[in-house]
């Protein structure tokens, strides 16, 4: 099935109702919001009035971002001619766009793969997967001008660096034991680089925070992540003092059956635990009756789904602290700032921890450091 993974300048990427047109509901935010947002250096905060409006914030090179662009142009102008007949339908383009992609600009090294094309603004918005990376593209309905690129107009665009952001927008209540979710999809890779962060400042602070994964209420990468899903609930949930072994695990290469042996995960109770949940909470059911999917795309998962309403969640990943929204940077120092900022009286390992990464790491599986990014699938 095809999904695509959309690029935000927040980890809230949650709106107000799942039953939203699809529009709204798995395409780029663009609602006004209130966040929170720590540097994990210094701590500021902008607080504004509910309901008032502000224009998103996409951190963007705008030098390297034209350059690339002008570049992969020219490429175009030289090569990008198919036939010269106008396309008459989605397929066809999305087919003979992805063609040229492999074939002149990537010229075999590796293989862009297709996830979703749709009319957006008058063009067609084209998803591609590359190397594990996605890429928001898009070309003319006629399939004779490719944009490698799309930077949007109604967005007020910031030369400083991503991990610079401005701080946020609310007070998170402080409590004697934070309360912290975070909300993903299993195989969404900015989920799956949230969790990398936080889960190093999970195992520090311990039982001093009541920590919870969660999962988004509707599934973008097909049934492996049904799948992994309901093996990451049912462990949580019934074999709790291996959940953040096997989840480390499982963010090295995503290959949960391994996990499950080297964790010593006792597969026989979380096999009971999946049968059980399945049902209770209909997930192979509404996976087959496309009928119900979000959208006619993206198949329910609904083990949290009355949180997913209560915050807005709706895209991964989205954090939550003590019921309030908050965005943070996604190292495991920021994360640190973050979740420490929520204590009535810090504890020691808010204070007085030393070398906790200030890297973030890359987006989806395995553990090398990346680039800062709020992107986000939703």
């Amino acid at each position: 099935m095809t999904h695509f993974e959309k690029k935000e300048e927040s980890d809230s990427t949650s709106h107000e109702n799942k039953n939203h047109h699809e529009h709204s509901k798995h395409h780029e935010h663009h609602e006004p919001k209130t966040e929170v947002y720590h540097d994990h250096k210094h701590k500021s905060e902008v607080h504004k009035p509910h309901g008032e409006k502000k224009k998103k914030s996409m951190k963007v090179n705008l030098w390297k971002v034209f350059t690339g662009v002008l570049a992969i142009l020219l490429l175009v102008s030289l090569y990008f001619n198919f036939s010269g007949t106008a396309f008459s339908s989605e397929e066809t383009v999305a087919t003979e766009t992805l063609g040229f992609v492999n074939s002149v600009l990537l010229q075999g090294q590796s293989a862009a793969k297709l996830l979703t094309i749709e009319e957006k603004s008058g063009l067609y918005n084209m998803k591609l997967s590359l190397s594990g990376q996605e890429i928001d593209s898009y070309v003319t309905k006629d399939g004779e001008i490719f944009f490698p690129q799309g930077l949007m107009t109604n967005e007020e665009v910031e030369t400083s660096d991503a991990s610079a952001q401005a701080a946020a927008t609310v007070d998170v209540p402080k409590t004697d034991k934070p309360v912290v979710d975070l909300f993903v999809m299993s195989h969404c890779p900015y989920g799956t680089q949230a969790e990398k962060g936080i889960l190093p400042i999970v195992n520090l602070l311990g039982d001093k925070v009541d920590f919870e994964l969660k999962f988004v209420n509707y599934a973008m990468h097909g049934k492996k992540e049904l799948d992994e899903q309901l093996n990451q609930y049912c462990i949580q949930k019934e074999q709790n003092d291996k959940f953040n072994a096997y989840l480390e695990c499982f963010l090295g290469a995503g290959d949960g059956e391994s996990c499950l042996t080297s964790t010593e995960v006792d597969v026989a109770k979380m096999k009971s635990c999946v049968d059980k949940a399945d049902k209770e909470f209909k997930i192979s059911e509404l996976f087959a009756d496309q009928t119900s999917w979000q959208g006619g795309k993206f198949p329910q998962f609904n083990t949290h789904d009355q949180e997913n309403e209560l915050y807005g969640v709706q895209g991964s990943p989205t954090l939550i602290i003590n019921g309030v929204k908050v965005s943070s940077a996604r190292s495991p120092a920021a994360y640190l700032d973050t979740v420490c900022g929520a204590f009535s009286e810090q504890p020691v390992e808010c204070t007085e921890s030393t070398g906790v990464s200030t890297e973030t790491y890359q987006p989806g599986f395995g553990y090398e450091a990346g680039t800062a990014t709020a992107a986000s699938c939703g």
